[in-house]
């Protein structure tokens, strides 16, 4: 049997400071997430971080909190059952689909123990983040090799490393732009965020940036956009170091005031809505922008459970189980990209 484990960043149990404080304790205890020193780290962490930084945000986390929970989970939740339903239909039962959170719940272990318990003895770990970055990607890498370590027998495992650039995901990109265009119109600018690392990440070799920017132009070049019609940023800067830029929210400020009436914001990096897409940019961005003069600023959700995003993903991650059991050969990526652009430029 066949398993594909989803793995996305991670999220509270509840909009709460204890459940907050719970959840920033784990992920930023992460020596991948928080590359200083830990003698230097853990008095800054267990002082004034988890002694402040909760509460806070809990509160920016009971502004987006859906009714089913939070939005990363419910959106990650919709992917894993989409994905589970269309591997069904494919492959008659023999691919089962779980999902985790690299911090919080479902864990790691967790995931990777329903596979077990589903008889799955091959396990393909496919994180949820399109550019590669060690505090993501690698970091899902390290949880899972820990919970095999000191076992005597373990599944056989894949891992995919990233998928920025695929046809697919792009193509899936493209629709979801256009369908937000053709019901609210085209603005005046497109800003494209990614998630911000510090500069150091990539001279220590990250190839994040990289990956972002190709994304970026695969995108607006799929999109047919001029040079001058959009511009890519980097948010969610912590800390003092220097982190990636130019950064959002001094690009949304510099827009408003350069007289610039309309942007509409897209966060490609993002494969499900979370705190930093629905409060960072659809509010707090949208506000910086309207408070320096701009007119109107909307956010354009992440791909969540669109079912062409969810076909895309299954296009991504088939290629991957050849040679395990009967998953047969995905067609060539140009035949691919091809019928998800025709099925994206649809929806």
């Amino acid at each position: 049997m066949i398993g594909i484990l989803l793995v996305n960043l991670g999220t509270p149990d509840a909009p709460e400071t204890g459940a907050v404080r719970r959840y920033l304790r784990e992920f930023l205890s992460d020596p991948r997430v928080v590359e200083i020193p830990r003698l230097l780290w853990w008095p800054i962490l267990n002082g004034p971080i988890l002694l402040t930084r909760p509460a806070r945000s809990a509160r920016a986390y009971a502004r987006v909190w859906m009714p089913e929970g939070s939005p990363l989970l419910v959106y990650s939740q919709r992917q894993r059952d989409g994905l589970a339903a269309l591997m069904q239909e494919r492959f008659h039962g023999q691919i089962r689909v779980e999902l985790a959170m690299r911090y919080g719940n479902p864990s790691v272990a967790n995931g990777l123990a329903a596979l077990r318990e589903q008889g799955c003895d091959r396990i393909l770990v496919a994180p949820l983040y399109p550019q590669y970055a060690a505090a993501t990607t690698a970091s899902t890498f390290d949880a899972v090799a820990a919970v095999w370590r000191g076992q005597r027998e373990i599944p056989e495992l894949r891992m995919i490393r990233d998928w920025h650039d695929h046809p697919a995901y792009i193509a899936a990109l493209a629709g979801r732009v256009r369908s937000f265009w053709q019901a609210h119109g085209q603005p005046d600018r497109l800003l494209i965020s990614f998630h911000g690392l510090p500069e150091r990440c990539i001279a220590l070799g990250d190839p994040y940036r990289s990956q972002c920017e190709r994304t970026t132009g695969l995108l607006v070049a799929e999109l047919g956009l001029p040079p001058e019609t959009w511009v890519q940023t980097f948010q969610s800067r912590f800390g003092p170091a220097k982190w990636l830029g130019p950064y959002t929210d001094q690009t949304l400020q510099s827009l408003a005031k350069a007289g610039v009436g309309r942007v509409d914001c897209f966060c490609p990096g993002f494969a499900a809505d979370c705190l930093e897409t629905l409060e960072e940019i659809a509010m707090e961005g949208k506000q910086r922008f309207l408070n320096a003069g701009g007119k109107e600023m909307h956010y354009i959700p992440a791909l969540n459970d669109d079912p062409v995003w969810v076909e895309a993903l299954a296009s991504i991650l088939i290629p991957h189980l050849e040679g395990w059991g009967k998953a047969p050969p995905l067609p060539s990526d140009h035949a691919a990209a091809k019928n998800f652009a025709v099925s994206a430029t649809a929806g």
